[in-house]
């Protein structure tokens, strides 16, 4: 992966989590450009699970609703233990009066003679053991849906994730020459991940934080709607601050993001860059730079930070003047028996709970924005138009013998800027073509158009006589092979990315095929030899070395036509003459297509096909090319004697 590509793949990471696994406070949510159509398009996702849902919803109402009811009955206890408390008092209040005022001694002992009041505890008990019941109920539903929703989130993903793989797998070459790779990664990867989470976890926190304010709403009026009105008057300035401090904080946060993401991409270019900038001498604006960058995001990251972490002492304070005045009203009722000290008890529970579910719903809200958001990102993917389909009746070519024909092609990346137009070539089969020209003369898009990575817009393209069009592009890819300039091995071992060129390749033919890239050589005198394992980037063996396990892959392959896209341009030239009697030895009986900016490396082949602007302005042998005087002899001339081609 190159640097704009882990540039980008890391522009997605998902931020930092808040409170709940939401954002930061006061940090703004990714948002969706169409919320509402997005939602639909994920809801059709879901539906399939709607028994599922209904299932989970209940069980959410369910958990929560017992352990609302919990508080309440808990008070019943407390009254209970209260009134023998009260009870207790009296008695040893009354007996201790009547002694001090030398009430009859006959009193007195009628008095010592009543029982003591003592607790109820069996009334306690019975009380206890429901609320153990209704609290293990509560977790046992918990977990049921935790394990239901656990099930439906990953099922969901994983329909998505299979609809977007076999999506990518229509798409066109065009779609991922116009986007990094980390682009396309980050939607396959960040963006479904943040979809699961999402699923998972903050749906029933969605269900159970509205059922608990409902529920603990209707708890508080059904102990007191006087209380409740004291309580509930410090929502409206809790929301007033949040909304404040949020106003001022978002500002700051976007600061952060943009510095920050200024900072990564200038430490990764510096580091990417290091020896050039060593080289010229720039460690000293490199540093200067660096340390104005870090100055910015320190201000506005302490601002940021700052001004969200003063919400929750704000809204504690506020909450906590409204719980000193129940604690004191309701003191006072109870004082006046207008309610029990129980009920007390319960409210205050339900007033430390309320604030909770109402935070978990606006956390909420921004997670839900940043995964519609991440949703639509991945439908975009999936409203890709994809490329043509296979023809019903494909053709098949038995036994490709390599004659290619363009007739009358014309093709443009844009439509109002023609790139090949009126294109007519026939080569025979067994030939090798050369295709030379300057940088964005159109080679590289004649391949592409023979492999049909591209289609044609007029004209076709036949090999041996059949148009590529009304075969399958799977059986039509399989008659070709191909050596790049920029080399593609995978994380595994020497040996499988070898026989990554055909299926079922036996060590012999593996070896044969290294031998003949003279790869062989350099295999051995690894420490594991063919078992040696390649890391993702294949950054442990040379660059060079690479291109020589590339062209043993092709070897083995053993294709019909063979593309060579300056296959020896990452070898030193020992190494390049003995490539090229390999590839002298490869190509014979085969039509092969060699793209080559090294104009002494194409002197034998059998036809020269001179590029500038997508038309073939010149044709013929190395010699007879040379003779005309015109571009190419101009080019070839240029690499030995500096000529001027403009």
């Amino acid at each position: 992966m190159n640097m704009n590509q882990q540039n980008q793949s890391k522009s997605h990471t998902p931020p930092r989590r808040g409170p709940m696994g939401g954002p930061p406070m006061g940090m703004p949510a990714e948002k969706a450009r169409d919320f509402t159509g997005t939602l639909k398009r994920l809801a059709q996702y879901l539906s399939p699970e709607k028994k599922r849902f209904i299932v989970v919803f209940c069980l959410a109402v369910g958990s929560t609703l017992f352990s609302i009811v919990g508080p309440k009955i808990m008070g019943k206890a407390t009254t209970k233990l209260g009134e023998g408390l009260l009870a207790k008092y009296a008695y040893l209040l009354n007996l201790n009066t009547a002694i001090q005022n030398n009430m009859p001694i006959t009193y007195i002992n009628q008095l010592r003679k009543q029982p003591i009041p003592t607790f109820d505890l069996d009334y306690i008990g019975r009380i206890l053991l429901l609320l153990i019941g209704l609290y293990l109920l509560s977790a046992l539903f918990s977990y049921i849906m935790a394990y239901i929703m656990s099930t439906v989130s990953q099922e969901t993903v994983y329909r998505m994730r299979n609809d977007v793989k076999n999506k990518l797998d229509h798409l066109p070459l065009r779609y991922f020459d116009q986007r990094t790779h980390g682009e396309i990664l980050s939607r396959v990867t960040n963006d479904m991940d943040n979809i699961a989470n999402t699923l998972q976890q903050s749906l029933t926190q969605l269900i159970t934080s509205f059922v608990s304010i409902v529920g603990i709403l209707i708890m508080m009026l059904s102990i007191s709607p006087l209380l409740t009105l004291i309580a509930l008057v410090s929502l409206p300035v809790s929301v007033v601050i949040t909304g404040v401090i949020t106003r001022y904080s978002q500002k700051y946060f976007i600061q952060q993001q943009r510095c920050l993401g200024e900072l990564n991409g200038h430490v990764e270019e510096m580091y990417s860059g290091h020896k050039i900038v060593k080289v010229f001498g720039h460690e000293k604006d490199s540093i200067e730079k660096f340390k104005a960058i870090n100055s910015r995001l320190y201000g506005v990251g302490w601002k940021a930070q700052f001004m969200s972490g003063i919400i929750f002492p704000a809204l504690n304070f506020v909450n906590n003047i409204g719980y000193v005045l129940v604690c004191i009203i309701g003191g006072v009722m109870v004082a006046q028996k207008v309610i029990q000290i129980g009920d007390i008890q319960a409210f205050i529970q339900y007033i430390r709970q309320f604030t909770q579910p109402i935070i978990q719903v606006a956390n909420i809200a921004n997670i839900l924005q940043s995964t519609v958001a991440s949703a639509e990102r991945v439908f975009e993917i999936m409203d890709e138009s994809e490329e043509i389909p296979d023809h019903e009746s494909p053709k098949v070519i038995p036994f490709p013998q390599g004659r290619v024909k363009f007739e009358h092609v014309r093709f443009s990346y844009q439509e109002d800027v023609p790139l090949i137009e009126d294109l007519n070539i026939d080569i025979k089969e067994g030939q090798t073509v050369a295709i030379v020209g300057p940088t964005g003369a159109g080679k590289t898009t004649l391949v592409n158009l023979i492999m049909r990575f591209y289609e044609v817009q007029e004209g076709c393209i036949k090999v041996d006589g059949i148009d590529v069009r009304d075969m399958k592009r799977g059986d039509l890819r399989t008659m070709f092979g191909m050596v790049l300039q920029d080399t593609w091995l995978f994380n595994g071992t020497i040996r499988d990315n070898i026989a990554y060129g055909r299926e079922g390749a036996s060590e012999e033919e593996i070896i044969d095929a290294a031998q003949a890239a003279h790869a062989h050589h350099f295999i051995m005198t690894l420490p594991e030899g063919y078992d040696t394992i390649l890391n993702e980037e294949a950054s442990n063996i040379s660059q060079g070395q690479k291109q020589l396990l590339t062209i043993a892959r092709a070897i083995l392959a053993n294709p019909a036509i063979l593309i060579l896209d300056e296959a020896t341009s990452n070898v030193d030239t020992r190494t390049e003459v003995l490539i090229q009697k390999a590839m002298g030895t490869l190509m014979k009986g085969r039509t092969s297509f060699v793209i080559a900016h090294r104009l002494s490396t194409i002197r034998e082949a059998d036809l020269i096909l001179v590029m500038n602007h997508g038309s073939i302005i010149e044709q013929g042998r190395h010699v007879e090319l040379l003779a005309q005087g015109g571009f190419y002899a101009d080019l070839y001339n240029s690499q030995f004697t500096g000529a001027n081609l403009a």
